[in-house]
């Protein structure tokens, strides 16, 4: 039977070390800050944006919220996060995606000062990525999440291992991808292009589902022993908790997956809580960088 790597549990550890982390720097007179801007109702974005906040407040920061009304203009949006820029108590900027159809998402994230930006997609930080100066990149939450779970399985070296990452996105797929490329694993990435996918995911000793798509990786595609990393959050009806009812699945079939697998991420309460989780040490890590000191390693 397979490890269930335990997201809640290492998300709390990730957070007291930010918390202890904190106070140390407080000490030297510099509280870390992070702002959350989130335009329109989206109830999804509100949930997060919320669960966002607290935690920053609960680890000690100085913590801003700036929700914006659906029809905020996107010259308003870009003055608001070049204030955030220049003001010396925020360390991180978040701007919550997705963002109103009228407002060019693109633009916005490249307005963020590549400094402040834990999100990890400023196309500086993703390039610091790319060429592996992770010293100095801020890399995504998610895939900093899922590569932190990872290590506590298979260790920070992954020489000799073959990984393959199915799903091609920015914001998971080609960041977890040169993330095991820089732990030098040997990495493939597949997609809905892939020619014999299960024929490929067999072959991989570190299986990473980023897809979105249900319970498509079936259990006979895993191979025995592999470690896989499930890191899609999908909604799917649930007729067996009564009409209209819905539950939590990710992109791996978890009940037939875990038969085979050596150690498995489980939804809920695997990759997503260490993606807040994250946000933190990023932002954490932002403020050590201007306080010009050494950043804790997570």
């Amino acid at each position: 039977m397979a490890e269930i790597i335990d997201g809640k549990a290492l998300a709390e550890d990730v957070v007291a070390k930010v918390k202890t982390e904190t106070v140390r720097l407080t000490e030297t007179g510099v509280t870390p800050g992070l702002a959350v801007v989130i335009v329109g109702e989206d109830p999804a974005s509100q949930v997060y944006v919320a669960s966002k906040s607290r935690r920053a407040k609960e680890c000690g920061f100085h913590s801003v919220q700036h929700s914006l009304p659906e029809e905020t203009g996107e010259e308003e949006l870009v003055a608001l996060v070049e204030e955030l820029n220049a003001d010396s108590a925020i360390h991180g900027i978040l701007v919550q995606l997705p963002l109103p159809k009228h407002i060019d998402e693109g633009r916005i994230i490249q307005t963020i000062d590549p400094d402040k930006d834990v999100d990890g997609f400023h196309f500086i930080n993703v390039g610091r990525l790319g060429t592996g100066e992770l010293d100095s990149a801020f890399v995504p939450c998610t895939p900093a999440g899922a590569m932190l779970m990872l290590e506590r399985v298979r260790g920070r070296d992954l020489s000799g291992l073959s990984a393959v990452v199915i799903g091609r996105s920015n914001i998971v797929g080609k960041p977890m991808a040169n993330l095991l490329l820089a732990a030098n694993a040997t990495v493939t990435i597949a997609h809905s292009r892939t020619k014999d996918l299960p024929a490929l995911a067999r072959t991989a000793d570190i299986l990473v589902a980023a897809v979105g798509r249900p319970e498509m990786i079936r259990g006979d595609w895993v191979k025995p022993g592999a470690t896989v990393i499930d890191v899609g959050i999908n909604r799917i009806p649930a007729p067996e908790k009564g009409e209209g009812k819905t539950r939590l699945v990710g992109d791996v079939a978890f009940a037939e997956a875990k038969e085979n697998a050596g150690a498995i991420t489980p939804v809920p309460g695997g990759v997503g809580p260490m993606t807040i989780a994250m946000l933190m040490a990023n932002t954490l890590t932002s403020a050590f960088r201007k306080a010009g000191l050494e950043p804790p390693a997570f």
